[in-house]
C-alpha cells in the first residue's frame, strides 16, 4: 500500500483521499451545481473528481494549495461534462431547492443573489463562485481555473456589476 509524504506520521492514500472528502464533498458540490445545474450531475461530477484526485495523489507536489488543485480538476470534471454531445439535450432549468445543504435554506434576498449568479454567464459566475462563495483570493481563483491573475480580476469586476445591475432592477437592497 502506498503512503503519501505528510508531516508527522505516514498516511495511506485511502486515508488522505477520505479527508479530503469530508474537507471539500460539500463546497465541491455546491460549484458543480451551479455548473452544471442538475444535482445527479453535480454528485456524478464530484465522485469523478475524487477518483481523479486519488489517481493523482502521488503526482501533486504542492505548486499550489490542495483547495486550488482539487477546485481545478473539478471544474475541468465539469467543462468536460458541458463539452459531451448528449448534455446539450437536457434541460437544465435551476431549481435551488436541488442546492446542497445550507444554500437551499437561503432567505428571500439570498434567493434572488444566487439566482443571479446562477444566470450569468459561466466564465462569470466560476469566479463569483471560487472568490465570493469559496472565498478563494484571485490568485488561487487564477489557478484553479488556469488563467491569469489579471483574467480573474476583470471577470470579478465585470461579475458584479452584472450582479449588481441585475438585483437592482429586480429591487433588492445590497446594503
Amino acid at each position: 500500500m502506498s503512503t503519501v509524504v505528510a508531516k508527522g506520521p505516514a498516511i495511506t492514500r485511502n486515508e488522505k483521499l477520505e479527508a479530503l472528502v469530508d474537507k471539500y464533498q460539500i463546497s465541491l458540490l455546491k460549484v458543480c451545481f451551479t455548473f452544471l445545474h442538475d444535482r445527479s450531475l453535480a454528485e456524478d461530477a464530484v465522485q469523478e473528481t475524487f477518483i481523479k484526485v486519488y489517481q493523482s495523489l502521488d503526482a501533486f507536489h504542492g505548486d499550489s494549495s490542495e483547495k486550488t488543485w482539487i477546485f481545478r480538476i473539478a471544474m475541468n470534471t465539469c467543462r468536460d461534462m458541458l463539452r459531451t454531445r448528449w448534455f446539450r439535450f437536457v434541460d437544465r432549468r435551476v431549481d435551488l431547492s436541488q442546492l446542497p445543504e445550507q444554500t437551499a435554506q437561503m432567505e428571500n434576498g439570498d434567493k434572488e443573489i444566487m439566482e443571479s449568479v446562477m444566470a450569468l454567464p459561466i466564465k462569470l459566475r466560476e469566479v463569483i463562485l471560487l472568490c465570493s462563495f469559496e472565498g478563494m483570493t484571485t490568485y488561487e481563483a487564477a489557478e484553479a481555473l488556469g488563467i491569469t491573475q489579471q483574467a480573474v480580476s476583470g471577470r470579478l469586476k465585470r461579475a458584479k456589476e452584472k450582479l449588481r445591475k441585475e438585483l437592482k432592477e429586480k429591487g433588492c437592497d445590497l446594503s
